[in-house]
């Protein structure tokens, strides 16, 4: 069974048994279908691509450079199923 969740402001299209790189380690809500849950399993950190800046201004000698890069969770979709209704 496929869904649709967000997490922090990234939308992500999911399956069990699907790896996805986040922003954050929980699912902020489901999407598509209502009335769903997604469980997921955390997996660990990873760092994504290094990003380099430099800032430069003319006439006085002065440049540097700046990296960095985003970390991200790691997450294993393990189930997809619907919420037990209270009545």
């Amino acid at each position: 069974m496929q869904a649709i969740i967000k997490i922090g402001s990234s939308q992500f299209q999911v399956e069990p048994g699907l790896e996805i790189l986040a922003p954050k380690p929980q699912v902020d809500r489901v999407l598509y279908p209502e009335a769903y849950q997604v469980l997921v399993e955390n997996l660990g950190l990873v760092k994504g691509p290094k990003i380099r800046t430099s800032k430069y201004k003319a006439k006085s000698r002065y440049h540097k450079t700046i990296g960095h890069r985003t970390v991200f969770h790691r997450l294993k979709v393990t189930e997809v199923k619907p919420v037990k209704s209270a009545s």
